[in-house]
Parts: C-alpha cells; sequence; structure tokens
C-alpha cells in the first residue's frame, strides 16, 4: 500500500484512528449530558465522515450553505438545518431543498420570516438568538423572540425552536472563562424557552453549541440538541483553547521543505495559503503563527522554534532551517478553513495511506 511518502504536496492528511476516537468521545459526551448531536459538517465537508457520525447516533447534520446541504442531501443525508441566516436571493434554491431534505432554516428579523411565508416551502424555522456572540440573532432579553415566533406560526410555518451558537467561546482567555459562557449561554436559552411557553409559544426544541462549550458544559438542562463542528479533526486553536490535546488533531497537512538557509535562519514549504488558509488562530492568547509542526519523534508534540511565520499564496515561511526535501506535517490553526483548500483527504493509519476521501467544497 501506499505511504505518506509516496504523496504529492501539499496534502491533507486525515488520521482515521484519531478521528474515530473524536468521534466515540463526543459521541459519548452527548449521551452523558443526555442531548441529540446534529454535528457541524461544514469543518470536514465529507460523506465517509458524516456517515461515522451517524453510526455513532448523531441525528441529523448542520450546514453553513445550500451548497453543501444540496451535495450532502444527494447522499441520503435527509434531515439539514442550514444554520446561517436565510439569504433573501436564495429562497427558492432553499425551498428546492427542502423538497428533498427535512430542513431547518435561521432568521432573526421579521423581514426574514417574511421572505419565507412569500417562498410557500415547508421549511421549519429555528430563531436565532445572540447569548453573547455578537454576530446574529436576537436579543433574548427583549420581544423579538416571541414576536418573530408568533408572526411564523401565524404564517403556517413549523417553529423548530431556538439556535444559538457560543462563537464567544473562542475568545475566551482561559478554561473558566469557556465554562462560564458555555453556562450562561445554556442559561439564557433555557429561561427563553421558558419565557416564550408562558406566553403561549411552545418551543420543542433548543439548540447550541461550539465545539470549545462542548468541552465544558457541566450540565445541559433545558437544551435538547448541540451542533458542535470542529471536534471531529479539531486544530492548533482547540489545543491553545484546551479543547483537546494535539494527538487528538486528525487532520494535518503534508508539505516539502523546498528552499532552506542558515543565514536567513528559515526555510521555505511548499504549502501556503491556499493550503493552510490565512487564519492566524487565537492571537489574544499570545501565539501567532500560521501552522505548528509536528515532531516526528516525539508524538503529541511540535517542533521546536518552528512554525509557519508567514504565508504567500503557495509558499509557507518557516522560522528555522530544514533539510532540504525534507517531508513534514503542519498541524492548521483553523482546520474548518484548511479543508476547504483540498479535493480530499488522503486518509491515513500511521504512515499507510489506506483510502482517499472526497471533500465535497461545492460553492
Amino acid at each position: 500500500m501506499p505511504t505518506i511518502h509516496d504523496l504529492k504536496t501539499p496534502a491533507l492528511l486525515l488520521d482515521i484512528d484519531v478521528l474515530e476516537g473524536n468521534l466515540r468521545r463526543m459521541s459519548e459526551r452527548c449521551k452523558e449530558l443526555q442531548v441529540r448531536l446534529r454535528p457541524h459538517i461544514k469543518t470536514h465537508k465529507c460523506r465517509e465522515v458524516a456517515l461515522a457520525q451517524r453510526v455513532l447516533g448523531a441525528q441529523g447534520i448542520t450546514v453553513s450553505t445550500l451548497t453543501e446541504g444540496m451535495a450532502f442531501a444527494e447522499f441520503g443525508f435527509d434531515d439539514i438545518t442550514w444554520a446561517f441566516p436565510v439569504i433573501p436571493g436564495r429562497l427558492t434554491e432553499a425551498a428546492e431543498l427542502a423538497t428533498r431534505a427535512r430542513l431547518g432554516v435561521v432568521v432573526d428579523s421579521a423581514a426574514a420570516v417574511d421572505g419565507l411565508l412569500g417562498a410557500g416551502a415547508p421549511f421549519r424555522v429555528w430563531l436565532k438568538i445572540d447569548c453573547g456572540n455578537g454576530r446574529a440573532g436576537v436579543d433574548p432579553g427583549s420581544s423579538a423572540p416571541r414576536e418573530l415566533a408568533e408572526r411564523l406560526i401565524d404564517g403556517g410555518l413549523e417553529l423548530a425552536g431556538i439556535l444559538s451558537h457560543s462563537g464567544d467561546a473562542y475568545r475566551a482567555a482561559s478554561r473558566d472563562q469557556i465554562a462560564r459562557i458555555a453556562d450562561s449561554e445554556r442559561r439564557i436559552m433555557a429561561e427563553l424557552a421558558g419565557e416564550l411557553a408562558a406566553h403561549g409559544v411552545s418551543v420543542s426544541d433548543v439548540s447550541v453549541g461550539s465545539t470549545p462549550s462542548m468541552a465544558a458544559y457541566r450540565t445541559l438542562d433545558g437544551v435538547t440538541e448541540v451542533r458542535p463542528g470542529n471536534y471531529a479533526l479539531y486544530d492548533y486553536t482547540q489545543v491553545l483553547l484546551g479543547s483537546c490535546a494535539p494527538d487528538q488533531c486528525a487532520a494535518t497537512v503534508l508539505t516539502t521543505v523546498v528552499s532552506s538557509s542558515r543565514e536567513r535562519g528559515t526555510s521555505v514549504v511548499d504549502a501556503g495559503a491556499l493550503a493552510m488558509s490565512l487564519d492566524p488562530g487565537p492571537v489574544h492568547l499570545g501565539r501567532r503563527s500560521f501552522g505548528e509542526i509536528l515532531d516526528e519523534h516525539v508524538p503529541g508534540s511540535f517542533l521546536r522554534n518552528a512554525r509557519l511565520t508567514s504565508l504567500s499564496q503557495e509558499h509557507g515561511l518557516v522560522s528555522r532551517p530544514l533539510e532540504l526535501g525534507a517531508r513534514i506535517r503542519v498541524l492548521p490553526n483553523h482546520s474548518c478553513l484548511t479543508v476547504a483548500c483540498f479535493d480530499a483527504f488522503s486518509v491515513v493509519g500511521g504512515d499507510v495511506v489506506v483510502e482517499t476521501w472526497p471533500i465535497l467544497r461545492r460553492r
């Protein structure tokens, strides 16, 4: 069988054993917390990974784009939440997807609700709630959630429930702060569901979550569903946030040293921005790089004084001279964006390439 030494670089490696461990642990975590798992597949965009998640008990999937939804509907995934504010100009496409899958859509305005009513499709509608992330969603302390819920119900649409994303956990400076953010999100959402019920609006589902918060929740009382995505692969950001250990990161980029200079104290690899993305990682934690280099001789550790310090389109600059022709594995800051740069995973067990799994990165 081929090995990683036979691959052309840059190549995206997926460690099958690490992946399976990550999926199994999250499945067990959700059972422990007594919530359904609806994984966000934008991280891996891969049918084989999604099937493995389903085998382990995942119920439905979450997508970021309609094209992701369409791609996975073609493979028989028929319970899909499009966790992105509805795009007015694409409601016809959304209506088409709703004929092929049980489709949940997200709104945070009266105009969006009215657009859905005009589309005449059997959408399940989630109300997006801002619990502190500050990106999208309505204020849970305002009258907007009740007014929007009543507006869509009166129009004949199904209220799927209320939905939030604790993305502010990615900006946390400590594990304790992540735990406070996670607990706050849970409390706000559970209380809002109760308040809506008191006003005659039944909320059957409460959906929350992010990968950092899933590692920090003490309880999920009042919540029915979680939507983490990054946990399948993890990345260097998750390592710094304390969500995982380095040896739990399943996706790395294999790259070749193409230039090296002792005078400059640097080397160049063939993994640039179009392989790694330009995500600088959680710079608020005091660690800025575009990828950490694994030490092949000490599993679960990084090569000393060596990281990607800058990227151009195809070049990656390493902060120390390395042997010309050497092949190294780089742990990306953000696996979701890195995966979106590649057409396929080279699935590996150790150094052996066991399969190739396509990445459905349609736009």
